[in-house]
């Protein structure tokens, strides 16, 4: 079987540039708010030893992400299409689990741009939510919307790192102190590894970049190289991004000071750097949330559309996704806890059925592959992070349960 051709043929500038916009996309998906209040708060558990967790948590999000790139990328097929080849029903099956919890945490990402703006300028949050929400859909509503998305989360991706290690800067962290746990780690606590790679390779944002990079024109074997190495550099960018909040956090809180507010990243960011850390974190947080809604509207609305479906029409549908979560966040104020249970639960079970799938591919079904013969190593390094996913897909149905119990 012949692999699918590229929709257009590309120059290698534009081609650079879109693997740079599918980069950002699923490295800002991973980058939202709860990305930032996870970190803060593990940083604030166990201190220095938290460099151990992030360091491990990055190699198996780099395992999982080669996996699922290259195989997306050599078949030029989207993961429900592959699911649906693989054994009929397994792609709709997993479209429904994307778009579901897609669609309860993009409610939780656009209360994130509230709080965001809220912090920045001081405005009431609903509005800053309001204001962030027509934000994203005046990029899906552009002209040249594949262009204007691959831009925003580059530059917005750009200014979170820029201003993170600026206040990492300001906060004089005990780097010595990071670097010694990475190798002798003082405490190592497997639930907050576990936890760190649920959210940077969890629910949609496993797809995030891997969709983008094909629907923007990049797959086939010819391409490998370029797509492994975007795909490791996307996981690195989230691991700088991680690396440089929990520097932050850690200078404050080996400087002596006790963060006890129910915000306590952006109490940090003010001990650190007094007004303008409070003003850097609004940014920071605005930008975390404003990529995340971006990156789970274009990811769930790929789940439920083909490749043929025309781009006008993906737009639309994706605006209308915005505009639903949008309008649900203002009757609300935030996702409901009992809904976020549920896309929690949803989402533990997106990585391993998903990743069954393209592993089974990469194994077995060569004639998806045009005939491509699959690294062994890198297979087995997928196998193992395929079972710990199944370990993290488990406890986040164990959500699930207590929220029966309640």
């Amino acid at each position: 079987m012949a692999l699918p051709e590229s929709k257009t043929e590309m120059s290698p500038k534009a081609r650079r540039a879109a693997l740079l916009g599918a980069m950002f996309l699923m490295a800002t998906s991973a980058i939202g708010p709860g990305f930032i209040t996870q970190t803060t708060e593990f940083t604030v558990q166990i201190g220095a030893a938290f460099a151990f967790a992030i360091v491990v948590s990055i190699l198996v999000d780099i395992a999982v992400q080669l996996n699922v790139w290259r195989v997306i990328g050599v078949t030029g097929m989207r993961a429900q299409e592959l699911g649906n080849k693989v054994l009929p029903g397994v792609g709709w099956f997993l479209a429904v689990l994307v778009f579901i919890g897609g669609m309860v945490f993009n409610i939780g990402n656009i209360a994130g741009t509230g709080l965001g703006v809220n912090a920045m300028l001081g405005a009431d949050a609903k509005i800053g939510g309001a204001i962030s929400a027509v934000i994203a859909i005046l990029i899906f509503l552009s002209k040249k919307a594949g262009m204007a998305l691959d831009r925003i989360v580059v530059l917005l991706g750009a200014i979170m790192i820029l201003l993170m290690l600026y206040v990492a800067i300001v906060a004089a962290p005990p780097v010595g102190d990071a670097l010694r746990n990475v190798v002798l780690p003082e405490k190592i606590d497997f639930l907050i590894i576990t936890t760190l790679i649920g959210g940077t390779v969890g629910g949609y944002i496993t797809y995030a970049g891997a969709h983008r990079m094909i629907d923007s024109g990049t797959s086939g074997i010819e391409h490998i190289k370029s797509i492994s190495n975007t795909s490791v550099l996307a996981i690195i960018v989230t691991g700088v991004m991680r690396v440089l909040l929990f520097l932050a956090i850690l200078g404050v809180v080996a400087g002596g000071v006790v963060l006890a507010s129910d915000n306590k990243a952006a109490e940090a960011f003010g001990h650190a750097a007094g007004d303008i850390g409070i003003r850097a974190f609004g940014i920071i947080l605005w930008a975390a949330a404003l990529t995340s809604v971006i990156g789970a509207a274009y990811t769930s609305v790929s789940f439920i559309t083909k490749q043929t479906t025309s781009e006008r029409t993906r737009n639309l549908i994706t605006v209308a996704f915005i505009a639903v979560c949008g309008v649900i966040y203002l009757l609300l104020g935030k996702a409901p806890a009992t809904l976020l249970i549920f896309a929690g639960a949803f989402n533990g079970l997106i990585l391993p059925v998903g990743f069954a799938v393209l592993l089974w591919v990469a194994w077995r079904r060569r004639d998806l592959m045009g005939g491509y013969k699959y690294p062994k190593f890198l297979l087995t390094v997928g196998v193992l992070a395929w079972l710990l996913s199944v370990f993290l897909g488990w406890n986040s149905l164990t959500g699930l349960a207590a929220l029966w119990q309640a």
